[in-house]
């Protein structure tokens, strides 16, 4: 089944600084997804980084949301998953300390360059070009189901979509390959539109025949 994505109003953008979500971006997240995303804003404080990036995004969301746990292939390949990331301040992560998450999609997102450093001195803004990015990416991805709000899944596609990455890094390091997880979510999720359409062609079709009077008579 192909959906059309319709055309969407501007889309709200994370804000600078690592705080929790504004209310405007609150609004276009449910309400487990507002929670992910204020932990990926503790974990980025307590470990002491300049701003929230994918990595830390794709640790709460596994932590946290159980339907992006799902998606894996067992609980093996979530515990190898989470294994990693707490890794994150040693060994492959310790460059991430010296360096801005960018994005492979930058030049497709315009919020992207938006959100990029500002001001000298190496000061970076409080979430990564990426991270931003994955964000965006998932509030088109929920636009696209005719959701209001982006859930988890729609944030984890937006995460491993993304080549360049640091949660498809730590992803490909634990044995997952980011395009078939997009790729299960995708059709767990077109299964799930299409059984929500026939649903509603179905009510749609008993309405129209009671309006018809075309329903069972009674006769006294």
């Amino acid at each position: 089944m192909h959906r059309p994505v319709p055309l969407q109003p501007s889309l709200p953008q994370p804000p600078r600084q690592p705080a929790a979500p504004r209310a405007e971006l609150a609004s276009f997240l449910t309400p487990s997804l507002a929670a992910v995303v204020a932990g990926a804003r503790r974990r980025a404080l307590r470990d002491g980084d300049r701003q929230i990036d994918t990595a830390h995004l794709l640790h709460s969301l596994v932590e946290s949301d159980p339907d992006v746990g799902a998606v894996f292939e067992g609980d093996h390949q979530l515990a190898r998953v989470l294994g990693y990331l707490a890794q994150r301040s040693i060994g492959y992560g310790l460059r991430w300390q010296r360096s801005v998450e960018q994005s492979g999609a930058r030049r497709l997102l315009p919020a992207v360059r938006e959100a990029e450093p500002q001001g000298g001195g190496g000061r970076a803004s409080g979430w990564s070009p990426a991270a931003v990015a994955a964000l965006e990416g998932a509030f088109r991805r929920a636009a696209g189901w005719g959701d209001e709000r982006a859930r988890g899944v729609d944030l984890l596609v937006g995460v491993a979509a993304d080549p360049e990455s640091r949660a498809v890094e730590v992803l490909r390091r634990a044995g997952v390959d980011p395009i078939a997880l997009v790729a299960r979510i995708d059709a767990r999720d077109e299964s799930r539109g299409e059984a929500l359409g026939e649903s509603r062609g179905e009510a749609l079709g008993e309405g129209r025949i009671v309006a018809l009077g075309e329903g069972p008579s009674q006769q006294v």
